[in-house]
């Protein structure tokens, strides 16, 4: 199971730190990525991080604002996101892959957190 949490309401150019917590999984055996869904958009890609932390991946929208890391130690994955736009407003999802490399595509995740909403206003 994953579990993210950490969203909310914030105004543009604000900051929020998302996180991404595994029970009855270690999160150190997976790929962790972040997607987002807006309102009648696909499910997209924005960030991924490796088993050890030693790569990781970014949609370019959001490079240079976003920042993934992880814990091993807690479990959990964390996503670090300052400078936000309105155009982030979304459901943020956490997923887990067994692939070797960062998987951008959301059909190589195996598993998925429940979500959480990030509203920007401007």
């Amino acid at each position: 199971q994953l579990q993210a949490s950490g969203g909310g309401l914030v105004q543009a150019g604000g900051s929020l730190r998302l996180s991404c917590v595994a029970s009855g999984r270690t999160v150190s055996n997976y790929i962790i990525g972040w997607f987002r869904q807006a309102p009648g958009k696909e499910r997209e890609f924005v960030a991924g991080v490796s088993r050890r932390s030693d790569f990781t991946n970014y949609v370019d929208p959001v490079k240079d604002r976003f920042t993934i890391s992880r814990d091993n130690a807690k479990n959990a994955v964390y996503l670090q996101m300052n400078s936000l736009k309105p155009e982030d407003t979304a459901v943020y999802y956490c997923a887990a892959s067994t692939l070797a490399l960062i998987p951008t595509q959301r059909t190589l995740y195996l598993y998925w957190g429940q979500g959480t909403q990030v509203t920007v206003s401007s």
